[in-house]
C-alpha cells in the first residue's frame, strides 16, 4: 500500500504531501490546479520518462512510501534484492531530475538504477488513464488483457508456444542461411576447380621459368656463342689445316722444357708440374668446349615452343599470381580449401527434420492456446458484462472474439485445428473486444461502437474483473470517468468503491458522484495571489468536502442548496458503500 506521495517542484506544484487511504482516495480541483501532477509524480517515481525540472529550481523530486506486507512477496523479494532495508516492512522510494535532465533514482535510501523503479512499479501499481482506453482499442493490448484474465496454466502454455516458436524462427533462419551458404560453397568450389583445372593443364614447374628464360636467350644468341666457343676451341687446341699449334701445345712444350733441366734446381720441377696441370685444364677445357659446339644448334621450333610455353605461364600469372612460386601456391592453396568445402546435404537435411518437428509443436501449442483462450473468451466476457450491468449499462454486452488469423500475415503459416493461420510470437489468433450497447443492435469494436463514456465503463469493468484475479495492489485511475454524467456516474463510484475493497485506490475525477465514495477526499487548490501560480494538496474532511463537492456539483461551494445536495450525496454513497 501507497501510505503516503511528497512531490516537489512537479509542475506547477511547488512542495505537496499527499496521505493516502488504504481504500480509495479520490483527488479533485478546478481545471488547471494540477491534479494530474499527481498521476505524473507517480509515473515518475515508478521510472517513467523525465523532462528537466522547471526553470528556476534545482530539482524536481518525487517521494513514496510503501508499506509492503507479508502479501506482496515478489514486490519484496526484488527490493531487497535491490538493496533495500525494509524496516517494519516499509520501502522508501524516490527519484529526482535535475535542470540539466539528469536523473537518480533511490530504493530504500540506496542509489538504485532508474529501471529498478519500473521494475518495482510493474509489481506495486497499474496506472490508467485516458491514453489506457485508447491502448484498449489495439488489438495487441485486448488480446494480451485476454491473456492476462485467462490465468496461470494459460501463461505456461503461452511460454511453451513462445519458446517453440523461437526455437522455429532460429532453425529457420539456420536453414536459410546454410541453404544460401551451400549454393555459395558449390559456386566457390566450381571456381576452384575451374582454376585447378587451368594449372593442371599448364602444369608448371618449380623453377621452369627461370630455366626457359636461360634456354631462350642462348637459342636466341645461337651464331654469336658458336664462334665464342669456336675461337676458343681453336687457341686452346690450335688449326690443324695449317698445323699451327694452340695453347695446350704451347704449355706442353714449356712443361717439358722445364723438366728437362729440372734436376739441377727443384723449382723449375715445381714449375714444370704446375704446367702439367694447367695443360690438363687446357685440354678438358677444349673437350668441354666441343661438347658445347656439337650441342649448340639454332633450333627455331624450340625457340617458338618456349615462347608458347612461356605465354601460357603468363596467363597463370594474370589470373592467379604474379609469379610462378604464388601459382604454384594458390594452386596448393586451392586444394586444401576444396576439401575444406562442405557441399553435403546432411546438415541441411538434418535441419530440415528439426524444422517439421518444431513446426508441428508450434502448431501443436497454437492450437491449444486458441483452445485456452475461447475458453478464458467466454468466461471474461460473461464477467465483464455483468459488471457493466452494474456500471448504468443493464444490457449491454462484451463479446472477446478469437479468430484465426488469415495465412500469411505472420512471421509464419502453421496448421492450427483445421486451416493455416499465420502466427507470431503470441500465437495464430487475433482478439477483438466487441460491444453490444443495448439488445438489437449488432456486436461492434469498441473503436467503432464505443461512446467515450461507454469506453470508460468498460475499462472500469475490465480492472474490476482484473481485481478479482489479483493484480497489482495499487491501482490509479487518471479521469477515466471523462464523458459519463448522471446516474452512470454514481455507478463508477460504487463500483470504484467496491475495487477499493481489495485494492488500494487513487482517482483523479472531476464527477462529484464519483468523489462521495471517497475514503479519503483530497483536492488540489492552486494559488495565484504571487508572481507564479503555485498549488497545494489537502485533505477535506466533513463540511469542507461538502463545499468541494457543491463546487463540483454547480461551482457553487457557498450556495446552502449546494452544500446540502453534496451532503445528501454523500449520505447516498455512505449508504451505498455499506
Amino acid at each position: 500500500m501507497l501510505e503516503e506521495l511528497r512531490i516537489q517542484n512537479l509542475g506547477v506544484i511547488a512542495d505537496a504531501t499527499l496521505p493516502l487511504d488504504p481504500g480509495l482516495t479520490c483527488i479533485t480541483g478546478e481545471t488547471g490546479a494540477g491534479k494530474t501532477m499527481v498521476v505524473a509524480g507517480l509515473g515518475l517515481l515508478f521510472g517513467g520518462r523525465a523532462s528537466r525540472a522547471p526553470l528556476g529550481v534545482e530539482r524536481a523530486l518525487v517521494e513514496g512510501r510503501f508499506s509492503v506486507g507479508e502479501a506482496a512477496l515478489e514486490l519484496r523479494e526484488r527490493a531487497i534484492e535491490a538493496g533495500a532495508d525494509l524496516e517494519d516492512g516499509e520501502l522508501l522510494l524516490a527519484r529526482s531530475v535535475s535542470s540539466e535532465g539528469r536523473s537518480k533514482a533511490w530504493v530504500g535510501g540506496r542509489s538504485a538504477p532508474v529501471g529498478v523503479l519500473a521494475e518495482l512499479g510493474e509489481l506495486a501499481i497499474s496506472v490508467h488513464g485516458q491514453s489506457d482506453q485508447m491502448r484498449l482499442l489495439q488489438p495487441a493490448e485486448q488480446r494480451a488483457a485476454l491473456d492476462r484474465f485467462a490465468g496461470a496454466d494459460h501463461g505456461k502454455i503461452l511460454d511453451a508456444y513462445r519458446a517453440a516458436y523461437g526455437e522455429l524462427g532460429e532453425c529457420a533462419a539456420e536453414l536459410s542461411r546454410l541453404r544460401t551458404s551451400a549454393r555459395e560453397m558449390a559456386r566457390e568450389a566450381d571456381m576452384l576447380r575451374l582454376g585447378l583445372d587451368e594449372i593442371t593443364a599448364v602444369d608448371p614447374q618449380d623453377g621452369e621459368d627461370a630455366e626457359l628464360v636461360e634456354e631462350a636467350r642462348r637459342l636466341e644468341n645461337a651464331e654469336a656463342l658458336r664462334l665464342a666457343a669456336a675461337t676458343a676451341h681453336g687457341a686452346i687446341s690450335g688449326d690443324p689445316s695449317t698445323g699451327d699449334g694452340g695453347a695446350t701445345d704451347i704449355v706442353g712444350a714449356a712443361a717439358r722444357a722445364l723438366e728437362h733441366d729440372a734436376h739441377s734446381d727443384p723449382k723449375l720441377a715445381e714449375f714444370a708440374e704446375r704446367l702439367a696441370e694447367a695443360g690438363a685444364l687446357l685440354a678438358e677445357a677444349a673437350v668441354d668446349l666441343s661438347s658445347y659446339l656439337d650441342d649448340l644448334s639454332a633450333d627455331p621450333q624450340r625457340l617458338e615452343e618456349i615462347y608458347q610455353r612461356q605465354a601460357a605461364l603468363k596467363t597463370l600469372y594474370r589470373k592467379y599470381a604474379e609469379d610462378l612460386p604464388g601459382v604454384l601456391a594458390w594452386a596448393e592453396n586451392a586444394a586444401k580449401r576444396l576439401g575444406e568445402l562442405d557441399v553435403s546435404d546432411e546438415r541441411v537435411s538434418e535441419l530440415e527434420t528439426q524444422h517439421a518437428e518444431l513446426t508441428a509443436r508450434a502448431a501443436d501449442l497454437a492450437t491449444q492456446l486458441r483452445v485456452s483462450r475461447r475458453s478464458a473468451a467466454e468466461r471474461f466476457s460473461a464477467s465483464v458484462s455483468a459488471e457493466l450491468k452494474g456500471l448504468a449499462m443493464p444490457h449491454a454486452e462484451v463479446d472477446a472474439s478469437v479468430e484465426a488469423r488469415p495465412a500469411g500475415r505472420g512471421g509464419v503459416d502453421l496448421a492450427v485445428e483445421t486451416a493455416v493461420s499465420g502466427a507470431t510470437e503470441d500465437g495464430a489468433d487475433e482478439v477483438e473486444l466487441l460491444l453490444r450497447p443495448h439488445p438489437g443492435s449488432l456486436p461492434s469494436a469498441l473503436h467503432k461502437g464505443a461512446s467515450g463514456g461507454e469506453l470508460s465503463r468498460v475499462m472500469l469493468a475490465i480492472e474490476v474483473v482484473f481485481a478479482e484475479i489479483g493484480g497489482p495492489p495499487v491501482l490509479v485511475f487518471d479521469e477515466v470517468d471523462a464523458g459519463v454524467g448522471g446516474g452512470a456516474a454514481i455507478e463508477i463510484g460504487r463500483c470504484l468503491a467496491k475495487l477499493a475493497r481489495r485494492h488500494q485506490v487513487l482517482v483523479v475525477t472531476h464527477l462529484p458522484q464519483v468523489a462521495a465514495f471517497a475514503d479519503r477526499h483530497l483536492v488540489v487548490s492552486k494559488d495565484t495571489s504571487g508572481a507564479v501560480t503555485v498549488s497545494g494538496v489537502r485533505v477535506v474532511d466533513d463540511a469542507e468536502r461538502a463545499r468541494e463537492l457543491a463546487r463540483m456539483l454547480a461551482g457553487m461551494p457557498d450556495s446552502h442548496l449546494g452544500v446540502a445536495h453534496a451532503e445528501e450525496l454523500l449520505a447516498e454513497a455512505a449508504k451505498m458503500k455499506r
